[in-house]
């Protein structure tokens, strides 16, 4: 925790009650917190920071103490940035820097109205620029949270999470298969094939529960009863009766039902 120095101040530094700013790291990754205290501790004009791993606490906090700056992750387990900004109020005083993994373009719509917005990983230069534009806010007297961004916000921290590993129960115990891991998947009744290499696991769940679980940026369901790791494909080529034979990196063939056309034209198509 860095202590208040005496030091001389320039007119258009901005400044507290208590000689300097006054800021908020919020987030459930440690060295996630360390990297933003470390670039904070370059600039002369904060005087205190404060860390929260989690959103309880960054909760706690807020609602205790006056921050003039808060950096805040969207996501975290638990109680993520926007259940605490709902539990601290919207009259927080500081000005909002969100911090988050998600693409860009989900971040654009409230651009304008946040102090600003960081998205990991983010380079100094790009955390110099967030910090003066939150200057700049807290310079302008405008410090309490626009209702608009909150809404947007609570979009986000709202979209639902896919699965990063799956529990495989064996003989000798319960391991774990990283989803980007896995080439493909085939249902067998009550069960689920998880490919992945030369192995084969045998999951006890539905392939529509499962196919709920994983990341459609990833995953590909080609077939009722087959799901394909789009990162895994080599090469679509078009079958009888609109349907569509795809080739694994690994040489496996699938076969796609007729009733996913359109999903593997999408597939095969350039978003331009």
């Amino acid at each position: 925790m860095k202590q208040p120095a005496s030091r001389q101040t320039d007119p258009g530094e901005v400044r507290t009650a208590q000689g300097g700013l006054r800021a908020l790291i919020v987030d459930d990754e440690s060295l996630a917190r360390q990297g933003i205290r470390m670039l904070l501790e370059q600039d002369a004009e904060i005087r205190y920071i404060e860390e929260a791993r989690n959103g309880k606490r960054a909760a706690e906090l807020m609602l205790a103490g006056s921050f003039d700056l808060i950096f805040l992750d969207v996501q975290m387990p638990e109680m993520d940035g926007m259940a605490a900004l709902r539990h601290a109020g919207a009259e927080v005083s500081g000005a909002v820097i969100f911090v988050t993994a998600y693409d860009q373009y989900a971040i654009e719509a409230f651009e304008v109205n946040a102090a600003d917005y960081l998205l990991k990983p983010f380079t100094p230069q790009r955390f110099g620029q967030a910090l003066q534009r939150a200057k700049a806010r807290i310079r302008g007297g405008s410090r309490k949270m626009d209702t608009q961004v909150l809404a947007i916000l609570e979009r986000i921290a709202n979209q639902p999470t896919y699965m990063n590993r799956i529990a495989v129960r064996g003989a000798t115990g319960t391991s774990f298969v990283d989803t980007k891991d896995v080439d493909w998947l085939k249902a067998a009744e009550n069960y689920v094939e998880l490919h992945v290499g030369r192995d084969c696991h045998l999951v006890e769940v539905t392939m529509a529960e499962i196919a709920k679980r994983l990341d459609p940026g990833r995953f590909v369901r080609i077939h009722r009863s087959v799901i394909v790791n789009a990162g895994r494909i080599r090469t679509v080529q078009s079958a009888s009766h609109s349907e569509y034979m795809v080739t694994l990196v690994s040489g496996i063939q699938l076969r796609s039902g007729r009733t996913y056309r359109e999903t593997m034209q999408r597939l095969i198509s350039n978003p331009f």
